[in-house]
């Protein structure tokens, strides 16, 4: 995309303000290039981007996304499991939550895919780094899928076109591995139908 001289990677970018007219940012890595005296300048590719069809069936399906906050009880996750076919969460920093709702998070992630998003809009989920109940770490021990690089909002897109191409759980994985910046498609190739590329400006 676009916007006041700047190009972006739609895998990046982010409106960060109501109504100024420089609200769209790249926190990850930044602008791929910009406009300079009417042609595009790209200064920095993407290592790759990721392409999922359209899917060609009529299959609707329901992605939540729910914020956690200090206090949390996980009041918002109950009776959830019924209704959605997958959910994304918004974690606390690098993919933290409170300890009260790390069991009704496993529960939901033995049903469903579970995607953990860091909520600060900036930087990954990290994987190895804390231990305690409700880290990162333990989530993703417990079952939940991380979203790498990918913020809230761009998961559950990603999430959502991947149920509704009739993906399984083990695809999605490979697939948010891929896209959220952990994995080299070379090492963990994704389903033949979702397209992993060198790319530039797209997402």
């Amino acid at each position: 995309m676009v916007f006041a001289d700047e190009i972006h990677a739609a895998s990046r970018v982010r409106k960060t303000h109501s109504t100024s007219g420089f609200t769209f940012r790249s926190p990850n890595g930044g602008p791929v290039g910009y406009v300079v005296e009417g042609r595009a300048q790209v200064l920095n590719r993407l290592a790759r981007h990721t392409t999922i069809p359209l899917p060609t069936g009529s299959r609707s399906v329901e992605v939540g996304l729910v914020t956690l906050v200090l206090g949390d009880t996980g009041v918002l996750l109950e009776g959830l499991t019924d209704r959605l076919d997958g959910l994304v969460v918004a974690g606390f920093g690098v993919g933290h939550v409170p300890g009260c709702v790390v069991g009704e998070l496993e529960g939901l992630a033995s049903r469903m895919p579970v995607v953990l998003a860091s909520r600060t809009g900036a930087g990954s989920v990290l994987a190895a780094t804390y231990a305690f109940p409700g880290s990162e770490s333990d989530l993703l021990g417990r079952g939940l899928i991380s979203a790498g690089f990918l913020d809230p909002l761009k998961a559950r897109i990603l999430l959502h076109q991947l149920l509704a191409s009739g993906h399984d759980q083990t695809a999605v994985r490979v697939v948010f591995s891929v896209a959220g910046g952990y994995t080299d498609p070379q090492e963990s190739p994704v389903p033949t139908e979702v397209s992993t590329t060198q790319g530039a400006a797209s997402a």
